[in-house]
């Protein structure tokens, strides 16, 4: 269930984000490489795109550096901003190792205050190298990139209005997959996202999805694989059960590197790992062999 937000509540969240953003820029003088460990300044991370100069690591990203890597400087133009989830299931966490844990619609005011948005995703309007398309932006910083029935619905929302507009469609999957909180609510925008996209090819349109870390659950499971185009980056956790899950339930240990996007490209689930610096160029391309006759 969706609605909208109070308008006012925006400029309160923007302040706490730009606070947490001025401290956080503060506090990345040098970031450690989860890969290879490496020590890197924070200066020359942030121009390399936030990719570790030694071993390639590709750092998660928000929605909004996203976009800004992707699309024609200020191009873009947000669709639904203010749509915000309801709680239809009053949805109270309460088991014994989870006691200090928020009810759902507290979670919800947390992460908008930590995030500076109001959803996992970010969508709209935009341009790359003057080629106009819709996409739609995960975030895996806002309740680990979770669907619930507005993330589905402003997916949704971008794919229509692209079948409007008869323009391609981008969506940039980064998940943990549905959002447990809205129960069946969220499992629902598997259907609806996937029915959209299916609309979407009837009408001749193009859709290119890139996965990114992690693209899990029924993400994955739905449009994220739905793609005429599926891109991913390197080294990205791509997969329907993560590997912790799979372990416990097999009681055995996975091999390295069997559910991350190398792995999905050699067995031909996915088209191209492509790195984070070359994605902008190669969009760019595919958007030119895809859309002519969509443009005259």
């Amino acid at each position: 269930m969706v609605k909208e937000a109070a308008a006012p509540s925006n400029s309160s969240i923007f302040s706490a984000a730009r606070a947490q953003s001025s401290l956080s820029s503060m506090g990345n003088i040098v970031v450690k490489c989860p890969k290879c460990k490496e020590i890197l300044y924070g200066r020359d991370w942030e121009k390399n795109q936030k990719v570790c100069s030694r071993c390639s690591h590709h750092f998660r990203i928000t929605a909004r550096e996203r976009i800004q890597l992707l699309v024609d400087s200020n191009s873009f133009e947000e669709t639904e901003a203010s749509m915000i989830p309801g709680d239809p299931l009053h949805f109270v966490a309460r088991p014994t190792s989870m006691a200090n844990q928020p009810d759902y619609v507290s979670k919800l005011v947390e992460e908008r205050q930590k995030t500076g948005q109001n959803e996992a995703v970010v969508s709209g309007l935009a341009t790359i190298d003057g080629q106009p398309l819709a996409l739609a932006v995960m975030d895996f910083h806002f309740m680990g990139g979770s669907m619930g029935s507005v993330v589905g619905e402003k997916i949704t929302r971008a794919i229509e209005l692209a079948i409007e507009r008869q323009i391609p469609v981008l969506v940039v999957s980064t998940s943990g997959g549905a959002r447990m909180q809205e129960g069946i609510f969220s499992l629902m925008q598997m259907a609806k996202t996937s029915a959209a996209l299916a609309r979407l090819g009837e009408a001749g349109l193009p859709y290119f999805s890139l996965l990114t870390d992690p693209t899990t659950g029924g993400v994955s499971a739905s449009f994220a694989f739905l793609g005429d185009v599926i891109l991913a980056e390197p080294g990205a956790l791509v997969c329907f059960t993560g590997p912790r899950v799979i372990e416990g339930f097999m009681h055995i240990k996975l091999p390295e590197g069997t559910i991350n996007s190398n792995f999905a490209l050699e067995h031909g689930m996915i088209d191209a790992v492509i790195h984070r610096h070359e994605l902008r160029s190669t969009l760019s391309r595919l958007l030119t062999m895809y859309t002519p006759k969509v443009n005259k």
